[in-house]
């Protein structure tokens, strides 16, 4: 199973970190994600099944899409996107 670690808000919503998950892509796995954690459900993809603009999503440290591979030893982290102004 790929490990999908959660940051920030998404973090605290979902009442962990660290979620071990099973799926082909990273589009599968998100929705597997908010199949298994409803409080997450529509903060990540959109209405349409795509991650959303302030989503990043890297996989093992590279950036990642709804169509990239997952495989079973694979890490997936899931970062709200930071901004700010100054």
């Amino acid at each position: 199973m790929a490990l999908v670690r959660l940051r920030g808000q998404l973090k605290a919503m979902a009442g962990a970190a660290e979620h071990p998950l099973q799926a082909g892509t990273v589009g599968e796995l998100m929705r597997v994600l908010e199949r298994e954690c409803p409080a997450v459900g529509g903060w990540i993809l959109d209405e349409r099944g795509r991650i959303r603009r302030h989503i990043n999503v890297f996989v093992n440290g590279e950036a990642g899409r709804e169509e990239t591979p997952v495989a079973a030893d694979d890490r997936v982290d899931v970062l709200p996107a930071i901004s700010g102004g100054g």
